[in-house]
């Protein structure tokens, strides 16, 4: 019996161990959340913890391709990345680092896609992310990434304000693909695994 079928058969919820990890990412997303404001200008603690929540991001989207998606990754994921990206992204606008405009025209993206995911879902259909989605999302990564490295959160603001307002045009034209496809659902067929 896998892994996988033990924890099936032991009655809960976590499927295969790609939705481990992204729910431990899920869960841990407050502690970076906390971590930020004592160390608003960079901290190595800060950007190691940031480094490693989303390295687990790229283990279990490997995992999951490798063992196949299951239907509660395809919900869980995307959930743990949003969780973590706006909420780190909004706890540096608490503290002054990041400007609220772009991190609100990302925030406002993902609630229109995601309240569009939802309706197309009751129609049967699935959305997988594009490649500008996922380039999007790196980008997010790296604004937040180096907002935090000590070696360019003071020193080299332009580096990741250009980060950021890069993530925001990918998450609007992206955004944009995915309206223009809902009205070709030949392009909305398979199931999403990673982060939109």
């Amino acid at each position: 019996m896998t892994a996988a079928a033990d924890v099936e058969h032991a009655g809960l919820s976590i499927a295969s161990w790609a939705n481990l990890i992204t729910t431990t990412r899920l869960l841990l997303s407050p502690v970076m959340f906390w971590v930020i404001p004592a160390h608003p200008r960079g901290a190595w603690i800060a950007f190691g913890l940031w480094f490693v929540l989303c390295l687990s991001d790229g283990i279990d989207g490997y995992i999951a391709r490798r063992r196949g998606p299951t239907t509660a990754g395809a919900f869980l994921d995307p959930l743990a990345d949003k969780v973590l990206i706006l909420g780190a992204m909004f706890t540096l606008v608490s503290t002054g680092v990041f400007w609220v405009v772009p991190v609100i025209a990302i925030a406002v993206r993902e609630l229109v896609i995601s309240v569009y995911r939802v309706i197309v879902s009751g129609k049967g259909i699935s959305v997988p992310a594009s490649k500008l989605a996922k380039y999007k999302t790196v980008c997010q990564q790296l604004a937040v990434g180096f907002a935090l490295l000590p070696w360019t959160a003071l020193d080299a603001t332009l580096l990741w304000n250009s980060l950021l307002w890069a993530a925001v045009a990918l998450a609007w034209v992206s955004g944009a693909q995915y309206l223009y496809h809902a009205r070709q659902p030949q392009h909305a067929s398979a199931p999403a695994t990673v982060a939109t």
